[in-house]
């Protein structure tokens, strides 16, 4: 209980200096709870960077930002080896990827073997120079933000990296009230710089997240609810609007979800209402609409909405 009740204050600070994207924050200590990967998607301006900062006060984890741009290298994410003089030998100098939460910022900007340098630090949890493999500390997210793929200038993610995601938010623009709420506070002189000001201060730990994972992973689930999960992931595999359905991964990543927010939510089991509750956030990356749906202007989401209404729910 208290574990519960410290991860929902994170959320509470978190809105000391982001306003409305309550889902987003959510999605963002599920997949702290899951060791998993987010791949945040908006519009510039709607506080992607914002949030991630917050999100590291309120935890105290340490946070680096690297700016994806179109000459950036795999060895400005992932470090390199420096010659020095003084001592004729190589040492190797860590890269921004050596932190708890690494924000990559507008990650689909930069060309598609910076994007890959990410792939080993995300699934392996080390990174490789010169042959000698080095861990990463421990929780190590990458917090991916990109503008939609309409933008120019962009180089989409390939399919296999972004299976590696486990969620993708996306942030809306607010409503009328939250950008009011908005102007007020910068009104009253907040400064996104300075969160301290803004009253953000720590109220859980690496120990507290760690205490968290292990209770999640005594969640239960029934066998009813482990065939729901695999028959809406298969159900997307046959959607005559797909090209590409659910992988493997991607049903193991669903039931991950589903633990996390089923004990967010107070329980010890799960439903197959915590399974449709992440099943949008933890699947509308994964498949892959045919260019013939898309022109007839069918969308993931409907799709999956299709879906799961489609899959026959277990009592």
């Amino acid at each position: 209980m208290a574990l519960r009740s410290a991860l929902a204050d994170v959320r509470l600070e978190v809105a000391k200096a982001v306003v409305g994207q309550d889902a987003a924050v959510s999605g963002l200590v599920i997949a702290l709870l899951c060791r998993g990967h987010v791949l945040l998607e908006g519009v510039p301006g709607v506080a992607k960077t914002l949030l991630v900062r917050s999100l590291s006060a309120a935890l105290h984890l340490s946070t680096k930002r690297v700016q994806f741009t179109p000459d950036l290298m795999p060895g400005d994410v992932t470090g390199s080896l420096v010659y020095d003089a003084r001592t004729a030998e190589f040492s190797f100098r860590e890269g921004p990827v050596f932190t708890n939460l690494l924000l990559a910022d507008e990650i689909n900007r930069t060309p598609p073997k910076t994007q890959a340098s990410l792939l080993e630090a995300m699934e392996e949890r080390q990174v490789s120079v010169d042959g000698t493999p080095r861990p990463l500390p421990d929780p190590f997210l990458v917090i991916a933000t990109q503008n939609p793929v309409e933008y120019e200038g962009t180089y989409p993610l390939p399919e296999a990296q972004l299976d590696r995601f486990l969620l993708k938010l996306t942030l809306p623009l607010p409503e009328r009230a939250e950008e009011v709420e908005v102007l007020a506070r910068h009104a009253g002189g907040f400064d996104p710089r300075d969160l301290g000001a803004a009253g953000v201060r720590p109220v859980a730990d690496e120990a507290l997240l760690a205490a968290a994972r292990a209770e999640v992973a005594r969640v239960q689930v029934s066998q009813e609810v482990l065939g729901y999960v695999v028959d809406v992931c298969r159900a997307t595999r046959r959607s005559p609007s797909l090209a590409l359905g659910v992988s493997p991964r991607g049903a193991t990543a669903l039931l991950a979800t589903a633990r996390a927010w089923a004990w967010l939510s107070g329980r010890a089991y799960v439903t197959p209402d915590d399974v449709k509750a992440l099943a949008h956030p933890t699947l509308r990356h994964r498949v892959q609409l045919r260019a013939e749906a898309e022109l007839e202007g069918v969308t993931t989401e409907s799709v999956l909405d299709t879906v799961l209404g489609s899959v026959p729910v277990p009592r």
